[in-house]
């Protein structure tokens, strides 16, 4: 029983590698010109560039906004809100005008007619 020790634990790593290739694998040539296939790492993926367009997409229709009622009627539909709901009022927080807007705005209003 003693011999079948080292036999076993390669086994059971041989297994336990197996079993982490469901992701997928990597496979590499050593030195010695031998097609190792190891698992590929886990990492989860966070659609980073998907939030990216729909935050720059927010900031479009925000600014688009802002351009197309002018600063006064924005504030008063924005202060309209925030008497609202609470769902009502994260709009209003969300909506608010900030740096970024007014810059868009102001990109847009050269491209809006009056």
């Amino acid at each position: 029983m003693q011999t079948n020790v080292p036999f076993d634990k390669r086994l059971k790593e041989i297994n336990r590698r197996h079993s982490r290739m469901a992701n997928g694998v990597v496979r590499k040539v050593n030195s010695e010109g031998l097609i190792v296939a190891r698992p590929r790492a886990f990492r989860p993926r966070f659609p980073l560039k998907g939030l990216i367009v729909v935050l720059l997409v927010g900031f479009l229709l925000k600014g688009f906004l802002f351009a197309y009622l002018g600063e006064a009627a924005y504030g008063d539909r924005v202060a309209a809100l925030q008497a609202g709901t609470t769902l009502e009022q994260a709009g209003a927080w969300i909506m608010q005008a900030d740096p970024a807007t007014v810059v868009v705005a102001g990109a847009l209003r050269v491209i809006l007619p009056e």
